[in-house]
């Protein structure tokens, strides 16, 4: 087998643990000793490829973001459904991913709703795609609808910006279990339907 093959499988078999260990225990609970232990990986080998536990971590966050938003844009249909059928999609499509991954769904909250403090900028810059993303996504939806002569459309995303930070502040524990994080999706779902529609019935 070529090095450079070795190095990948290498290089994937840490990943795999690491992931497991920062899904199971979160980034501040976790140890670089349980990842080595898990299938007898020296600390030498992960320090090769990973300089830091931190940069093992926002690895895992990288690929966390990078294949949920692959997943998104291979799933998602604009504009041919009515917009509260596409707000509907797009959740299920998410939550198919996270169902098909549960790895990554711890990964994907404590990124998004308590990020360790001192990797917050560098999580921001790897989640960077997945927020472009939600905000074309939001702004392909805005299109369909009328908006007041006085909103704009960068109004409306910002307003669902902060929509999301007061959810997030809800859920800011250690671990949320599955069934949390479904609720977390459809509170999203919900204030985003809510922003979009208003409360008056229709």
């Amino acid at each position: 087998m070529k090095r450079e093959e070795k190095n990948k499988q290498m290089k994937r078999r840490i990943m795999d643990n690491a992931m497991a260990e920062f899904a199971k225990q979160g980034y501040g609970a976790s140890s670089v000793n349980t990842i080595c232990a898990a299938q007898n990986i020296s600390k030498g080998i992960i320090y090769h490829y990973f300089k830091t536990k931190d940069d093992l971590y926002l690895a895992c966050v990288e690929e966390c973001f990078k294949l949920l938003t692959e997943h998104m844009k291979e799933n998602i249909s604009a504009g041919q459904n009515p917009v509260e059928k596409q707000l509907q999609d797009y959740f299920e499509i998410r939550m198919d991913f996270f169902q098909k991954h549960p790895v990554y769904q711890p990964i994907f909250c404590e990124a998004v709703i308590s990020p360790p403090v001192h990797l917050k900028a560098e999580i921001q810059m790897r989640k960077q795609v997945f927020d472009t993303l939600n905000v074309s996504i939001l702004e392909e939806i805005l299109e369909l609808l009328p908006l007041r002569p006085d909103i704009k459309k960068e109004e409306v995303v910002e307003i669902f910006r902060e929509f999301l930070d007061f959810i997030n502040a809800k859920y800011q524990i250690a671990h949320i279990s599955t069934q949390e994080f479904q609720m977390r999706e459809e509170s999203c779902r919900r204030a985003l339907n809510i922003l979009l529609y208003g409360v008056i019935d229709r």
